[in-house]
């Protein structure tokens, strides 16, 4: 097996609220994928004491141990647990019923010889690439669907359709979000490589249009994860104003890539 890793931070002088892992049982069977991208808050309060890059380190942390030390735990319970923990580390000193508590998106893989297991909750990318070549996205396109009206607002997204019912979730502090995520199983024998990406990185095909998600999988597999991080780059210093591609909040993002070659 071959794993690689490539995590960017959009602003040299800002700390990346992503995170990534790969996590590998001592007993050399299997192993696991975990992509986060922390939720930049608005600059008004959010009733946490905490950072982002505070929540993702601990909440992909726990979420890294669970996927391993756990592998007959469906990943759904896994990221459940790890939102508890998480949770109980700051609950006595943040409300965490703040809808701006920090939070983050989630792309999980698990894999063993019999089997190949994914989660994905908002808007991080898995891909899997087929013994064939053949990529298959999975997604939570629930925020890509939303009409437009309901985001033109930090305030109208945080009162009608972050974690609620016709909106759509991210991990934050309630463990029951963690049954909001697509999720499924494949059989191992028609998984032979994926992908995790935040959406920094999926920018390339979802924002840039540069190619398809099959397109992408050959970039990182033919040239490498740091590859596509540099092509991403390239297309935001081209247009840093944004004007060709509207809805852009950030010039540049935080930008993670894991592959894994089973």
């Amino acid at each position: 097996m071959h794993t690689e890793l490539v995590s960017e931070p959009g602003d040299a002088s800002c700390p990346n609220e992503d995170f990534a892992s790969v996590g590998l049982p001592a007993s050399g069977q299997g192993g696991s994928l975990v992509v986060l991208d922390g939720v930049t808050p608005p600059r008004s309060a959010t009733g946490c004491l905490h950072s982002v890059p505070w929540f993702t380190a601990r909440l992909g942390g726990a979420l890294t141990e669970l996927t391993v030390s756990l592998p007959d735990v469906p990943l759904a319970e896994a990221l459940s647990l790890a939102i508890s923990r998480t949770a109980a580390a700051h609950a006595d000193t943040c409300d965490l019923s703040h809808p701006r508590t920090p939070q983050a998106t989630v792309a999980v893989a698990r894999w063993s010889g019999d089997a190949v297991e994914y989660l994905v909750l908002s808007d991080c990318v898995l891909l899997l690439e087929a013994p064939d070549g053949a990529v298959t996205p999975v997604l939570d396109d629930r925020l890509a669907r939303l009409p437009r009206a309901l985001l033109r607002s930090d305030a109208v997204v945080d009162t009608r359709v972050r974690n609620k019912e016709g909106g759509f979730f991210t991990a934050a502090a309630d463990p029951a979000v963690a049954a909001r995520a697509v999720t499924g199983t494949l059989p191992r024998d028609r998984v032979r490589a994926l992908a995790g990406l935040s959406d920094g990185a999926a920018r390339w095909t979802e924002m840039f249009h540069e190619g398809d998600w099959t397109d992408l999988f050959g970039l990182v597999r033919e040239e490498g994860a740091r590859a596509l991080v540099r092509r991403v780059r390239e297309r935001e210093r081209a247009d840093r104003d944004g004007r060709a591609f509207l809805g852009r909040g950030k010039t540049h993002d935080d930008a993670t890539v894991v592959l894994a070659r089973l």
